[in-house]
């Protein structure tokens, strides 16, 4: 029997740009890091970015029983019958191993964006006829609309870039099946003024994608928090930094809010693709 979405990704996973790569010098080093991160208590990887199947089948190859996901791939990305194909390629060489994400981007970043909802309700029905099941994908679902999508055509939601409360009113949506795993920001600094400042820095580009910001009007947060590099307010609600203690109770309160998985993004200060392999490191006995 196939083990469902929410049974098979565990409490937390690592979410990661730099681990869907395709340079070939880096191949070793990337399955080497997805193999570790198994053997670290992760139950899955996503791959963020627009991240596709064919970036996913590497670190199956390279570990025994780890989930990857893709978080997300755009369905303006790539048409339904390759995404199709390429499921079908890696569902048949790791069964059950690999999760599906789909969103629907964003205006700013999509030529011809156009009513987003038709185009995943569309999309899915064309999966649905390639025999893509719906248990094997999942949702990037921010507002209502969408994640009752995710909780009627999809084994779940994977909302980025939301706080325990907007987990909450999915959780409400979604009811107690489906799997409800967000995304969270981790700044390993305990300094306020350090830590804001790299949480700033990697919270910048979402602040100009009006899906980022209307969410965060909706929960209760103000234009001015959304504005001028983000307040105080939303940085803290939004990235967990502090002591391991307080990480800790930050990411607990996901889980607490009715979360079954919380995708942790460690973000620093760094630049370019290097993977932040101790700091996932760190992460891992903080939570364990």
């Amino acid at each position: 029997m196939t083990t469902s979405a929410k049974e098979s990704v565990g409490r937390y996973g690592v979410w990661s740009v730099e681990l869907r790569s395709e340079d070939p010098a880096r191949r070793g080093e990337l399955d080497e890091a997805a193999a570790e991160l198994e053997e670290l208590g992760f139950g899955a990887v996503w791959l963020g970015g627009n991240s596709t199947a064919a970036q996913a089948a590497p670190l199956l190859a390279a570990t025994r029983r780890l989930v990857v996901g893709t978080s997300i791939q755009s369905v303006w990305q790539q048409d339904p019958a390759t995404t199709a194909a390429e499921f079908a390629a890696v569902e048949a060489a790791r069964p059950g191993r690999f999760l599906l994400g789909l969103g629907v981007s964003h205006g700013p970043m999509v030529k011809d964006y156009r009513r987003p909802y038709a185009a995943m309700t569309g999309y899915l029905d064309e999966l649905d006829a390639a025999g893509v099941p719906a248990g094997r994908r999942v949702l990037a679902a921010l507002g209502p609309k969408m994640l009752g999508l995710s909780r009627d055509r999809a084994a779940g939601a994977i909302p980025y870039l939301v706080t325990p409360e907007h987990t909450a009113r999915a959780r409400e949506i979604l009811g107690g099946r489906p799997l409800l795993a967000p995304e969270f920001k981790v700044v390993l600094e305990s300094d306020p003024a350090r830590a804001r400042e790299t949480a700033r820095a990697g919270l910048a580009r979402y602040l100009e994608l009006p899906n980022y910001t209307g969410n965060f009007l909706r929960l209760g947060f103000t234009e001015a928090d959304v504005t001028g590099g983000g307040s105080d307010r939303l940085v803290d609600a939004v990235f967990a930094w502090g002591d391991e203690s307080r990480i800790r109770e930050r990411v607990a309160a996901f889980h607490e809010a009715g979360a079954d998985h919380v995708a942790l993004q460690v973000v620093t200060q760094g630049t370019g693709d290097s993977l932040p392999r101790e700091q996932w490191r760190t992460l891992a006995a903080l939570l364990a």
